[in-house]
């Protein structure tokens, strides 16, 4: 609405004045300060017109009165000054009311612009009234209602431009929220399919080679020592074995990245880390402050675990975490990795609301639910627990069964 942009340099304005609308306040002005010239009926009252039309041009190109809210305010007093004394020589200044009551809503702050929009039509009637015109209802129901209608354009047009800034965040909000979720459903599916390979390869392949290995083995010692298959039976149990590395190596790159660059302690206490995100760092579900302080801790002595233990505890220990970010709003977590005799178990403990386990039903969108992490801990023969109440925090506990093999420091190229 004003001649100018809004003096609010550090943010977007709250009601920015486009193009069309400044140009036609522009014009009203001139035209208003014309009429009241042309129809004075003394030289000072041109003068004052002319003095009026000047102070308002200024303030159309100081850049402090564009930039500045206290530089606005002065620009505004002056001319309201130089409005009054022309108001004071002529009646027919009266007019000029009407932009200024648009200016004074546009630069000065609600509490502000209120009360000078009342003054400036109290002086607009009161000017009216002293320089002899008849009391009518014309006098007053003129100023009040260009004051009224003034207040109704551009509060209601401030509050659409509130409501059009928050739907605009709201939308952009969306799309990026929209976009985020894209890539992690594309990013879940990938490593999804990866473990399904690296668990398939595992049972079948690899099971099977290690099997063909072991017979072989026996087969061998079975035969008397110059027989003549000896040869060939420990060419075949060598080829087996080869070929047993490579399917390892197969598994191996088929887990996750977290687990690529060290061990599942490593992933675990990346996992963490304030800003890593429930599927670990530069995942970007919640950033520094946004989610609970997590602390990774382990007890009993650390030994190597087969790659489908270490893809299941990673993906359990994410997924509980992630439910605890997003539902739980806890202030603390904690993840636990214990290595006992006969099992390795994996503890994640938080403070925040909890719920009743009996009333969780499967999602219908999928995911690593309570659901999923129980299946994929059953499906190493493993057990699944939960423990929670409201307002009590939420524990939840996978055991997952170690062998002899399992312990030995070997135990993570085993299939």
């Amino acid at each position: 609405m004003a001649p100018h942009s809004s003096p609010h340099p550090a943010r977007r304005p709250l009601t920015p004045a486009p193009f069309v609308l400044r140009l036609c306040l522009h014009l009203l002005m001139a035209g208003l300060l014309v009429l009241a010239a042309v129809r004075a009926h003394s030289a000072a009252g041109t003068v004052a017109a002319a003095v009026t039309g000047t102070v308002y041009a200024a303030g159309s190109y100081l850049p402090p009165v564009r930039t500045s809210r206290r530089a606005a305010a002065v620009w505004l007093g002056v001319l309201g000054a130089s409005w009054l004394a022309m108001l004071w020589l002529t009646p027919e200044a009266l007019w000029v009311a009407f932009p200024l009551y648009f200016l004074q809503l546009h630069l000065l702050p609600v509490r502000w612009s209120l009360p000078a929009v009342a003054l400036t039509a109290g002086a607009a009637i009161l000017s009216y009234v002293g320089h002899g015109a008849a009391l009518n209802p014309g006098v007053f129901i003129g100023p009040l209602l260009g004051a009224a209608v003034a207040v109704a354009t551009v509060l209601g047009y401030q509050a659409l431009y509130r409501e059009s800034e928050r739907r605009r965040r709201l939308i952009e909000e969306l799309i990026g929220a929209r976009a985020e979720l894209a890539a992690a459903e594309r990013h879940a599916g990938t490593l999804a399919e990866r473990e399904r390979l690296a668990r398939e390869i595992h049972d079948t392949l690899a099971q099977g080679l290690s099997s063909i290995q072991l017979l072989l083995r026996a087969a061998e010692r079975a035969l008397p020592p110059d027989s003549p298959a000896a040869g060939h039976i420990e060419r075949a149990r060598r080829a087996a074995q080869d070929n047993l590395t490579e399917a390892r190596r197969f598994v191996r790159a088929l887990t996750p990245s977290d687990l690529e660059h060290g061990s599942l302690a490593a992933a675990l206490e990346r996992l963490c880390e304030p800003g890593a995100g429930p599927y670990g760092p530069g995942a970007g579900a919640y950033g520094p402050g946004a989610g609970p302080r997590v602390r990774f801790s382990v007890s009993g002595t650390p030994v190597e675990l087969p790659t489908p233990y270490e893809v299941a505890l990673l993906r359990i220990a994410q997924s509980a975490l992630a439910n605890t970010v997003r539902h739980a709003s806890a202030s603390r977590a904690e993840i636990t990795l214990s290595f006992m005799d006969a099992s390795v178990t994996l503890d994640v403990v938080d403070d925040g609301e909890g719920f009743e386990p009996g009333s969780v039903r499967p999602s219908s969108e999928g995911g690593f639910g309570l659901p999923a992490m129980r299946a994929r801990a059953e499906s190493l023969g493993g057990t699944f627990t939960v423990e929670s109440a409201p307002g009590q925090g939420t524990a939840v506990a996978v055991s997952l069964p170690l062998s002899p093999e399992d312990r030995s420091p070997t135990a993570g190229g085993t299939a």
